[in-house]
């Protein structure tokens, strides 16, 4: 027998796990994302731009914040609410990135974004030639950071 539509949105089917975090004195619940959730997460993280061969649109992932992008809508009390707003995105990524890569592990897990997910949204999904050199058309990174990377000069946002 086929659900109906009222059992489908009745069903309890987003998973949550208890993480000890003994950095900060207890446990974490981490929830996964809802489907609504995952679209504005990916959404915040990856942006277009022209593609070098200027002849149309490749993705770029924005890195910046991605970890307590994913965390502030994923880390949930005891009755399943997120304890973080959107706008605590700073102030949680302040906090030990051993801890929030730790977390950020679990809530990518229970949000099904896998490792091939995470490079179709970098881009970086194109399969690698005999040789193991991508065939993806991001540019290299330079070897050494520019002064601007590195000295603390870049502008902030």
């Amino acid at each position: 027998m086929a659900l109906s539509r009222d059992s489908i949105l009745a069903a309890n089917d987003i998973p949550t796990e208890t993480v000890p975090v003994s950095e900060w004195g207890g446990d974490v619940i981490v929830r996964g994302l809802t489907g609504a959730e995952l679209d504005a997460y990916q959404g915040s993280i990856r942006q277009f731009r022209r593609s070098l061969d200027g002849k149309g649109m490749e993705p770029v992932l924005i890195q910046e914040g991605m970890h307590a992008k994913l965390l502030v809508k994923c880390l949930v009390d005891d009755n399943g609410e997120r304890l973080f707003s959107d706008g605590d995105v700073d102030e949680l990524g302040a906090k030990s990135s051993l801890v929030l890569d730790r977390l950020y592990d679990v809530a990518q897990r229970l949000s099904g974004l896998s490792e091939e997910e995470q490079e179709e949204m970098e881009g970086n999904s194109e399969t690698p030639t005999e040789g193991g050199v991508s065939t993806s058309p991001s540019p290299e990174t330079s070897a050494a950071p520019s002064p601007s990377s590195s000295d603390g000069s870049a502008p902030e946002s």
